[in-house]
């Protein structure tokens, strides 16, 4: 056994043995585990100490929105939790003679990512510890600080309660071996972060939950309430330097507002509009090539501010400028301001009806980012459906910040979480946002009912009326 799988090896054997002694917990005190790991990544010093590591360790985001961020998820996943049964009989329908049962799936690895290394382990860590679970997190190695941080204190809420503290682990000194053992020896992956991760953990013969990549687009229709629509993708583009996959990438709006838009994004949303030469500085900086001359996203411009992403392109801006506007080209498929960004850099089209606005949309998510979520901001409830009927994304926000909205907020209806499904387009196992149920297993016990068997008439009936011979 090498030194990795002997490592991970005995971090499993401490979670399964922590797991069996909160076999037979009820409902009432993993309730109460949930609550106290809560309340020690939710607490504001912990929290504006979280943050601050964060920020440090990874050079990303920006501490008063990683402390808003840390507000939200893990109130928003508590407020989902409240109430919710995942212990023993948790639905019985006597009509159908079905009632179901929950099980703990077991020992869970956790990817996480640079981009948010404190608010995806204790949003996603109360989720699993709802089903009884183990969690033992894999944090990326130049955010590890943080994420250990955010595990210390989840391990002091379970000791209040009186549970095990090995219930939630994380790896020292992480690797890509270290990663890799730790998805083949637990029971279930989830996996937030980058494509590569995801790929690797659909690849380790382990079940596993991961997310697709982000590159949301939101269009604001000619009915639009514009300083709202503006304000709104504004608030999501610059939270914590658009660290999250959700922040809008690119916005389609109606040419007769267009220029308006534009204008309020300058004027009240302390943008900079890039034009001309200063376009191509910007592309040149952001997207560099590899040893294999392929262009990629550059990592020094992930989650920093405008003003630092325009200065090191060489590009002078006002010094209160929060986003760096950009006007998209055709054919966008052959422009890298079509693609995730992953800064606060936007990308602007201009589409003359609702039509038009809708293939942009399409071909904009088809480029980059199919399954993930896509927004408009209209009162037109055809608009809405037509976009629910033919978008290949998960999730479609309506008259909303894509950023907080995509998973989960007080507003919305959403599951609250920090990890986007984007099924099978996005090549992911579920469209939803990952929350407590799946990291339940759940036994269906069935019980006899009177047969139910409809005749060949009442089958067939109808569609041989209609389709005879």
């Amino acid at each position: 056994m090498s030194d990795d799988a002997g490592y991970i090896a005995e971090l499993v054997t401490r979670a399964r043995r922590a797991q069996e002694q909160i076999a037979d917990y009820t409902q009432q005190q993993i309730d109460d585990v949930c609550l106290s790991v809560g309340w020690e990544v939710y607490e504001d010093r912990n929290i504006a100490d979280l943050a601050r590591v964060a920020v440090e360790s990874s050079g990303m985001g920006n501490v008063p929105d990683k402390i808003t961020k840390h507000k939200v998820k893990v109130l928003g996943v508590l407020k989902d939790l409240k109430g919710a049964i995942s212990v023993g009989e948790i639905f019985r329908d006597p009509g159908r003679g079905i009632t179901k049962y929950a099980k703990p799936v077991g020992v869970v690895g956790a990817l996480l990512p640079v981009t948010n290394p404190t608010a995806t382990p204790a949003s996603n860590g109360l989720s699993i510890l709802k089903g009884r679970n183990a969690v033992i997190f894999a944090p990326h190695p130049r955010a590890a600080a943080a994420s250990k941080l955010a595990v210390e204190y989840m391990r002091q809420g379970l000791k209040r309660v009186g549970a095990p503290e090995d219930l939630v682990q994380i790896t020292e000194e992480p690797s890509i071996g270290r990663t890799g053992e730790l998805m083949k020896q637990v029971d279930l992956v989830v996996a937030t972060g980058g494509g590569a991760m995801v790929k690797a953990a659909y690849s380790s013969g382990t079940p596993a939950y991961g997310v697709g990549p982000g590159n949301s687009v939101q269009i604001i229709a000619e009915d639009a309430d514009l300083p709202d629509a503006v304000a709104k993708i504004a608030l999501s583009k610059v939270f914590d330097y658009a660290t999250s996959c959700s922040s809008e990438n690119s916005v389609i709006i109606h040419q007769d507002l267009y220029e308006q838009a534009v204008a309020r994004f300058v004027e009240h949303e302390h943008s900079y509009l890039i034009q001309g030469e200063e376009r191509e500085q910007l592309e040149r900086w952001m997207w560099r090539p590899n040893k294999h001359g392929v262009p990629g996203l550059n990592p020094a411009i992930i989650a920093q501010s405008a003003v630092r992403i325009a200065a090191d392109a060489g590009i002078q801006v006002p010094e209160e400028t929060r986003i760096l506007l950009v006007e998209g080209r055709d054919p966008l498929e052959q422009d890298h301001f079509a693609e995730e960004k992953l800064c606060p850099v936007l990308t602007l089209y201009r589409a003359r009806d609702f039509a038009e606005a809708v293939d942009l949309l399409t071909r904009l998510t088809d480029n980059a980012g199919t399954g993930h979520s896509c927004g408009i901001h209209t009162f037109r409830s055809e608009y809405v459906h037509e976009l629910g009927m033919r978008m290949r994304t998960s999730r479609i926000m309506v008259r909303q910040a894509q950023a907080p909205a995509n998973g989960g907020n007080f507003f919305n209806g959403m599951p609250s979480t920090v990890t986007l499904g984007c099924g099978t387009w996005g090549g992911n196992s579920t469209t939803e946002n990952i929350n407590y149920r799946h990291f339940l297993n759940v036994t269906w016990v069935s019980e006899p009912i009177p047969v139910e068997k409809p005749s060949d008439e009442e089958m067939w009936g109808d569609f041989h009326s209609r389709y005879p011979g």
